[in-house]
């Protein structure tokens, strides 16, 4: 099929990745899906939520944001904690990113994820995960560097990406042209042992088959396991 960028159903976007985007966070990257554009950054801080306490463990949570001009219209920045889409979003990326951290390993310290849009054409959630991970390697390789931990808490890789149905084919990481006009889209995340994190899906218009359905799945792991080679290149974790 024919896709409004020239890519074939089965092509990530262009996907780049600069390390150590921001001066002074311990870890953080610009990461580029395509035109969508997220700076993630790390922030390591002592202590634990009031329900960790004395537990001998950490935690792992996210934020996440557009910037006004990170679209084609203005939007307005939000206040009292973001809109529901926007909790949702930051929500999903601490779940991903804590199936893959050892808590006990990390000791009672907190680290922090910001996911900021610069510039969004659709996947920014999964673009937030994908470098919310290299972000939170880059921070931990600083920490264990100045002997804050022994071992890296990481258990294993995680990645997400977009998949959906666009004329009956399955497509692999939507544009925002594409996530608007699609008949379903849906956002995985991937482990490296490839068991899944999340998945939501959801059809506009007309219900998709469990054919289509496992179509799109297949398509996601293949895209996933592509960005884990660029997770891999960027901050060296699983080489």
């Amino acid at each position: 099929m024919s896709r409004i960028d020239g890519r074939k159903a089965n092509q990530l976007r262009q996907v780049s990745v600069q390390k150590n985007y921001l001066k002074h966070a311990e870890g953080s990257c610009l990461i580029s899906f395509g035109d969508t554009k997220v700076v993630c950054s790390a922030s390591v801080e002592d202590g634990v939520p009031p329900f960790l306490k004395g537990k001998g463990q950490g935690w792992v949570t996210a934020e996440y944001g557009m910037l006004p001009r990170s679209c084609a219209q203005r939007i307005n920045r939000e206040k009292g904690g973001g809109s529901g889409r926007t909790q949702e979003i930051q929500r999903l990326i601490g779940r991903s990113l804590r199936a893959v951290v050892d808590m006990q390993a990390l000791g009672e310290r907190t680290i922090k994820i910001d996911c900021d849009v610069i510039q969004g054409d659709g996947g920014t959630r999964t673009a937030s995960i994908t470098g919310g991970f290299i972000a939170l390697v880059l921070a931990l390789n600083k920490i264990r560097k100045a002997g804050l931990i022994t071992v890296l808490p990481l258990k294993e890789q995680v990645a997400a990406v977009s998949v959906g149905m666009k004329d009956g084919a399955a497509i692999l990481d939507l544009n925002y042209a594409e996530d608007s006009s699609a008949e379903v889209d849906m956002n995985i995340v991937m482990v490296g042992s490839g068991k899944f994190v999340e998945v939501q899906g959801t059809a506009e218009g007309k219900a998709f088959s469990r054919q289509d359905m496992d179509s799109m799945v297949k398509l996601a792991e293949k895209g996933i396991r592509e960005l884990f080679a660029v997770q891999k290149k960027a901050c060296g974790y699983g080489k």
